[in-house]
């Protein structure tokens, strides 16, 4: 037989249905409690689950379930009143039973506040009515009223005018997203993870570290200072008079690296390389990548290449390997196909890969750079 702990679980995996029908604007309708226990073939136990069902039912304690009988003559036990239904029969028979009348109450406030504000969520809180009961709407309705107006703010998020605690948004990210992902939509940048570029906000931007080759330029643009860590955005709109860059992996390697007249070195540190895919300016340029001499110093050219067609690898051929090359080990990977090399360069790191090798760049004297630098 169904007990009244059972029975209150089972009710309370309802509620999100009944707060759904809230949302739809329909009137109450008897919830039915479906029990998938047969009555005990014990006398004495079936008396005992029969008393623990009726003592915590309406008839007992004035709200809650309702039970139908129904007279069953059964072998054991003779002609017995056996429970046939169980139900809640009003809205506040159900609600004061599984403890929700407050949350309820404050529920039709939030979505009459929510919905007269933002008609289009609708739909979302009917798809996570739970989540309107968790979160604090009046915070909240003036951070989405405050983008509403302002879809582009450009600004960092200490910085907004909206009235709420300073560090509510940061609290709060992963709700404020999934609401301006709908109120927002025409001006979300969707192929952005994080929120401040998402919703065009300010942020601390990852710094692009480079060095100046040419001293001319150094001197005629910043007084001879070659050695420059800028913002990604700012670094987008830069403006260099030279025709060549590098990209190495090593910082040390950057920092060493000879000087070239026309040219620049940029320190990509792995697969840091991905957050210069938006550079245009890079487009024009003849681009060369240095990395390690591993599965994954190719699967990093790869990457750039997707992203620069015309990136051209260096010092990452099978003589600078078999020259320097020490017998250490490399780090696994399991990429297979789809990487964007030449067939030269494809032989190379197939042969790094099968046999797990590495030569680091670091590792190549710079005597050589110098000489194969082209």
């Amino acid at each position: 037989m169904i007990t009244p702990i059972e029975i209150k679980k089972k009710a309370a995996n309802k509620y999100k249905a009944y707060l759904q029908s809230i949302l739809e604007g329909e009137s109450f309708t008897p919830i039915i409690i479906v029990g998938d226990k047969k009555p005990n073939e014990d006398t004495v136990k079936f008396e005992e689950e029969l008393t623990e069902l009726i003592s915590c039912s309406k008839e007992k304690k004035g709200y809650g379930y309702t039970i139908e009988f129904q007279k069953v003559k059964t072998k054991r036990h003779g002609t017995q009143d056996v429970p046939t239904s169980i139900s809640f029969q009003t809205e506040s028979d159900y609600l004061k039973y599984i403890n929700e009348e407050k949350d309820t109450a404050q529920f039709k406030k939030d979505i009459s506040s929510i919905l007269s504000t933002f008609p289009e969520l609708k739909d979302w809180i009917y798809k996570y009515p739970i989540k309107v009961l968790e979160n604090d709407w009046e915070s909240l309705l003036k951070v989405c009223k405050f983008f509403k107006a302002t879809p582009q703010p450009d600004q960092y998020i200490r910085e907004l005018p909206i009235q709420v605690h300073t560090k509510f948004i940061e609290n709060n990210i992963g709700i404020i997203r999934e609401l301006l992902d709908i109120i927002i939509a025409e001006y979300v940048n969707y192929e952005e993870k994080k929120f401040e570029p998402r919703f065009n906000l300010k942020y601390d931007e990852p710094l692009v570290r480079f060095r100046i080759l040419d001293e001319s330029v150094s001197r005629q643009l910043l007084g001879g200072i070659d050695d420059i860590s800028i913002p990604i955005s700012e670094f987008r709109h830069l403006s260099l008079p030279i025709q060549i860059v590098y990209v190495v992996e090593n910082k040390i390697n950057m920092l060493t690296f000879p000087i070239k007249r026309d040219c620049i070195v940029i320190w990509g540190h792995g697969f840091g390389v991905d957050i210069m895919k938006d550079v245009e300016w890079l487009k024009t340029k003849k681009i060369y990548y240095w990395g390690d001499l591993d599965a994954h110093g190719f699967q990093i050219l790869s990457e750039i290449r997707n992203h620069f067609k015309q990136v051209e690898s260096f010092l990452m051929d099978k003589d600078t390997f078999k020259q320097f090359n020490e017998g250490d080990r490399g780090t696994e990977t399991n990429v297979e196909k789809g990487l964007c090399l030449t067939q030269e360069e494809n032989e190379v790191f197939r042969y790094l890969k099968d046999n797990n090798l590495r030569l680091e760049q670091e590792k190549i004297p710079l005597e050589y750079v110098v000489k194969m630098l082209p």
